[in-house]
C-alpha cells in the first residue's frame, strides 16, 4: 500500500501539474471549452459565460497547485479532498459529453493532445481511483522538506502560474500547439492525401418481410431481401481522414478569395473574430502597422466573422485602408487568441502571429507591388469546364 500511494502520489501530481500548465498557456482556449460547456444546449448556463476566463484561469491554476502541494505533501486532507472533487466534478463532465456527445473534446490537455470523450472519460476514471488510493492511504504521504521550505515552493509556483497566466493574455500562448502555428502553410493543411483513410459507414437496412421488421446490418451493399424496404440508419464506424485545417475561407460578397489570398507573395492579415468583443484599442496600433505594411507594398485585408456593415464601421472609425472579409469564427479562434490580432503570410505559409500588444514586432520589408483590392470577384480554376 505504501508503494502504491507513492506511485499514485507522484503520477496524479505530474498529471496535474502537466495538465494545468498546458492549460494555463492557452488560458482563452480553455476559456472557449468552458463556454461550450455553458451553452444553453449543454449545461444551460449561460449566466456563467462572461466569466468563461476568469474561470478558466481560477480552475488551472488551481490544478497546478494541486499537483504541487500533492508532491511536496503541503495540506495533505486540503489537498486530498480538493484533488477528490475536482475529478469527480471532472468525471461527470467527461461522462456527460461522451454519453450526450455534448462537448466533443473536453480540452483536459487542450490543442497539445486530443482525446476522445470516452477517452476522456477513461482517463478520468483512473485518476478517480488513484485519488481513492491516496485517499485511503493518505498516512503514508509524508510531506518532502520543511514546513518553510513547503510554503514557499507552492507560494513561489502561485507567482509564476499568474505570471504565466498574465503574459499569454496581454501576448500569445508561449507554445503553439494548434494547426496554425508559425511555419505552417494553409494551403497544404487543406489538403486530403490521396491515399487518406476513408471513413466506414454501417448501414441498417429496415424491412417489412411478411408482416415482420428485419434489419440487416452491413457496409452498405444492396441486400437482396425479398421484402419492402421501410428506412435505412447509417452510422460511422470508423472516421476517415480529416485535413487538420478543414475550416478555413476567406469569402466578401458571395465571392471565395482563399486560393486567391493564399497564393499573394507578401500578405498581411488582420484578424479580429468578433468585433463586439473586440479589445477596441487594439486597433490603435493596428492601425499605424497596416499603413506602414501599405507602403511597402503589403497586400493588406482584415478578416473576421461580424457582418460587413459592423466592419465597414470599423474601417471608418479607425481610418483603416484595407477591406475586410469573412471567415467562420470558430476557424478564426483557433487561428489566433488575440482580438484584434496580426498575421503575416507569405504563399499561404504563416511566418509571424502577433498579438496587438506586439505589433512593433511586426517584421516587413519593401515591396514593389499594388495592394489587392476586392474589387473584382476571382474565377476559381476547378469551377471551368
Amino acid at each position: 500500500m505504501k508503494v502504491l500511494v507513492g506511485v499514485s502520489r507522484i503520477f496524479v501530481g505530474v498529471l496535474f501539474i502537466i495538465s494545468g500548465l498546458i492549460k494555463l498557456n492557452d488560458p482563452v482556449g480553455f476559456s472557449f471549452k468552458l463556454g461550450d460547456y455553458f451553452a444553453p444546449e449543454v449545461l444551460n448556463l449561460p449566466f456563467l459565460e462572461p466569466y468563461a476566463l476568469v474561470i478558466a484561469l481560477l480552475v488551472v491554476i488551481f490544478e497546478v497547485l494541486l499537483g504541487v502541494m500533492l508532491i511536496v505533501g503541503y495540506a495533505k486532507k486540503f489537498t486530498l479532498w480538493s484533488l477528490l472533487l475536482m475529478i469527480v466534478f471532472f468525471t461527470f463532465l467527461t461522462f456527460y459529453s461522451a454519453y450526450f456527445n455534448k462537448v466533443t473534446d473536453c480540452g483536459c490537455f487542450g490543442d497539445a493532445l486530443k482525446l476522445t470523450p470516452w477517452e476522456s472519460f477513461s482517463k478520468d476514471i483512473v485518476l478517480l481511483v488513484l485519488i481513492l488510493v491516496l485517499y485511503k492511504g493518505s498516512r503514508y504521504i509524508q510531506p518532502f522538506f520543511s514546513k518553510g521550505i513547503r510554503s514557499i515552493t507552492v507560494f513561489t509556483s502561485l507567482i509564476l502560474c499568474l505570471w504565466l497566466g498574465l503574459h499569454v493574455l496581454e501576448h500569445l500562448p508561449v507554445i503553439d500547439f494548434r494547426a496554425y502555428k508559425v511555419g505552417t502553410n494553409i494551403t497544404s493543411g487543406m489538403q486530403t492525401p490521396a491515399d487518406a483513410p476513408k471513413a466506414v459507414y454501417q448501414y441498417s437496412w429496415i424491412f417489412d418481410v411478411n408482416g415482420q421488421e428485419k434489419i440487416v446490418t452491413n457496409r452498405g451493399e444492396d441486400p437482396k431481401i425479398d421484402g419492402t424496404l421501410l428506412g435505412v440508419e447509417t452510422s460511422v464506424i470508423q472516421k476517415g481522414y480529416e485535413p487538420p485545417i478543414h475550416d478555413f475561407s476567406i469569402e466578401r460578397d458571395g465571392v471565395d478569395y482563399t486560393t486567391q489570398m493564399l497564393e499573394e507573395e507578401h500578405l498581411l492579415v488582420v484578424i479580429a473574430y468578433n468585433l463586439d468583443i473586440a479589445q477596441k484599442e487594439g486597433f490603435i496600433a493596428i492601425k499605424e502597422a497596416t499603413d506602414t505594411a501599405t507602403k511597402k507594398g503589403y497586400t493588406v485585408i482584415g478578416i473576421s466573422a461580424s457582418s460587413t456593415p459592423e466592419t465597414e464601421k470599423l474601417t471608418a472609425k479607425y481610418d483603416l485602408d484595407f477591406p475586410f472579409y469573412f471567415c467562420d469564427m470558430t476557424a478564426l479562434k483557433t487561428i489566433i487568441r488575440s482580438n484584434p490580432s496580426i498575421m503575416r503570410l507569405e504563399r499561404g505559409t504563416i511566418l509571424q502571429k502577433l498579438h496587438f500588444n506586439d505589433v512593433d514586432q511586426l517584421r516587413l520589408k519593401t515591396i514593389k507591388k499594388t495592394p489587392l483590392r476586392p474589387d473584382t470577384p476571382v474565377v476559381k480554376l476547378d469551377s471551368i469546364n
